[in-house]
């Protein structure tokens, strides 16, 4: 039996959510972003980027982390961002 692929749990929906509403605050088009990111020395498509932001597609750490750097910030700093945490994961929603 083939493995099943994993679902986009909470913590990749917030994820998902704070590159695209960084992306935009900072006007960066997919494009722009994957360019940034891929310089870095983490090549990434813009159709990658749209699948995250879209959670088509997992983000791995390794993306994660490269893309914040690419928005110029710190993985905490952009999970931490306005109502990006989902519900369940807030101090005292578990």
């Amino acid at each position: 039996m083939p493995p099943r692929p994993l679902e986009i749990g909470p913590a990749g929906r917030a994820a998902a959510h704070a590159i695209e509403r960084t992306r935009v605050a900072r006007g960066y088009s997919q494009r722009q972003l994957a360019a940034r990111v891929t310089a870095l020395g983490r090549p990434m498509t813009f159709t990658a980027l749209s699948r995250i932001e879209r959670t088509v597609r997992r983000c791995d750490i390794d993306d994660f982390v490269a893309i914040a750097a690419a928005l110029g910030s710190s993985p905490n700093a952009l999970l931490a961002g306005p109502s990006s945490r989902p519900e369940s994961l807030r101090v005292g929603g578990i």
